[in-house]
């Protein structure tokens, strides 16, 4: 049987891979064929995105291909979501993209919300409020007479900025426009109210494609530079998560999804979006998945609050590997303190350490010392704010939910999976950790008609590995446990 060979980008905040995937005979194997940093860059006050950096990288990956004599059926780019691309009438990018981590969108939410109110624009988009999302960039930079946008004739998000820099083929893919918070999920369009606000209108943006859809085949001069032939780029699911829930190894319908790594996001996957009084208080989100469907979820801090004490712990000559934390928390009695992962006191305090200290001095709990009770605090709390998390899934959610799939690289932390099926209370599922990519090519697969539909698509990939599962233990000890974090909670401190 012929193998079928496609090329994914898979790009990061920090870093961005090229994958090259092959599918045979309904096995999928993936081997990554460049790694490269994706650097924020500084300079007058604000930080960019180096967009022509990353459109190289992926011209090197392309290189890497044809060097090989591969030929691929098919590109495809995820990216993360809201930043986006300015381009003129002459076509050529005006600017660097907004990180969403520049400063400038600094009281634009408040600000748009006098002629839009807050509530009216969950209403209509059911997306969470995060001030970096694209509606309030782009408000920030009206509010600041940014010269790029006075004169764009498109707006780009960052994954169809690229495909369109591959050929010249100009795209608003779904999945990552729905992270704009301008997207109405029901009609699956661009709001005209909120859009008028920032001074644009829907044909500002690119032909509106779904995940599967052909954008358009590598430009002459692409073909040129990389030695390849006219291959086309297909509109993957662009927003990276959309792509790794799209791996989800599901059987039927009946589940959840923890995406874990340095951020967690915990969701279900639902026809219909879930836009209500209960959704818009605990702050869930509608964004784009594939073949139509929505995905509801909730950002929740992950590994970053280990990742920092790490680096801390580095700094000070304690370089402790993640077998040798896991050994010292599992000496350490449960439950002996508890934080809110997602207190603001974590977003990123000065010295991590010192952050979690004080939090549990302030709720009169026992204050952790060693790097055992560090390690012990933090895998108990994320067990237990996933609990909480989960219990409001259970509520709002259309159906049952029987599994909790974790995906991603935190998906290869066992004691953390055991922690969270004994808190959640169902059988947590783990892997791939590979998600992105894998779904990212399955969705080209898909464009050229090698699986059918969703269904099939996670079929090949539930056959394709073994993913452990773990089920709940000592349902009263971790009943306790979260009956105590309850009452340490808190929103802020």
């Amino acid at each position: 049987m012929k193998q079928n060979y496609f090329f994914a980008v898979d790009l990061g905040a920090t870093s961005g891979r090229t994958i090259l995937g092959c599918l045979n005979e309904g096995k999928l194997d993936l081997r990554e064929l460049t790694r490269f940093p994706n650097h924020i860059i500084q300079t007058g006050g604000h930080f960019f995105w180096d967009i022509y950096a990353l459109y190289s990288e992926i011209i090197n990956g392309l290189k890497v291909v044809a060097k090989e004599g591969i030929h691929i059926e098919s590109i495809g780019i995820d990216t993360w979501g809201v930043d986006f691309v300015c381009v003129g009438k002459d076509g050529q990018l005006l600017a660097n993209p907004f990180s969403y981590r520049d400063p400038h969108t600094e009281g634009s939410m408040d600000d748009y919300f006098r002629t839009i109110p807050r509530e009216k624009v969950y209403e209509i988009t059911g997306i969470q409020f995060m001030n970096f999302n694209s509606l309030f960039q782009l408000h920030a930079m009206r509010r600041h007479n940014s010269s790029a946008l006075a004169a764009a004739d498109k707006i780009l998000f960052m994954p169809d900025a690229l495909s369109y820099m591959l050929t010249g083929q100009m795209v608003t893919e779904y999945t990552i426009a729905s992270t704009s918070q301008m997207l109405d999920p029901r009609t699956k369009r661009f709001d005209p109210s909120l859009l008028s606000v920032v001074g644009l209108s829907e044909q500002q943006f690119g032909r509106f494609v779904f995940p599967g859809e052909k954008v358009g085949e590598l430009t002459p001069e692409i073909q040129e530079m990389t030695g390849l032939g006219p291959v086309p780029v297909i509109a993957v699911a662009g927003h990276d998560t959309a792509s790794a829930v799209a791996a989800v190894p599901a059987q039927n319908e009946k589940f959840a999804y923890l995406s874990s790594g340095t951020w967690s996001l915990m969701g279900i996957e639902v026809k219909d979006a879930i836009i209500n009084q209960n959704s818009c208080d605990h702050n869930f989100t509608n964004e784009g998945g594939v073949e139509g469907t929505t995905r509801f979820l909730k950002n929740i801090c992950g590994m970053w609050l280990l990742e920092r004490c790490r680096a801390e712990w580095k700094a000070k000559g304690h370089d402790y590997d993640y077998g040798e934390l896991i050994d010292a928390a599992l000496a350490i009695p449960a439950f002996q303190s508890l934080i809110n992962p997602d207190s603001p006191c974590f977003a990123n305090p000065p010295i991590m350490i010192d952050a979690i200290r004080k939090y549990c001095y302030l709720t009169k709990q026992y204050i952790p010392q060693t790097h055992g009770e560090l390690t012990r605090c933090i895998f108990d709390s994320l067990a237990l704010r996933y609990r909480q998390v989960f219990g409001f899934l259970k509520l709002m959610a259309p159906m049952p939910i029987e599994k909790l799939h974790v995906i991603g690289g935190g998906s290869r932390n066992n004691l953390l999976n055991q922690f969270t099926a004994n808190a959640v209370g169902v059988p947590v599922v783990a892997g791939p950790s590979e998600c992105t990519a894998i779904g990212n090519i399955m969705l080209q697969a898909k464009a050229i008609g090698l699986v059918g539909d969703i269904t099939e698509m996670r079929h090949i990939i539930a056959n394709g590995s073994q993913f452990p599962i773990f089920h709940p233990e000592n349902p009263a000890e971790w009943a306790e446990g979260y009956e105590k974090y309850v009452s340490v909670y808190h929103e802020e401190i």
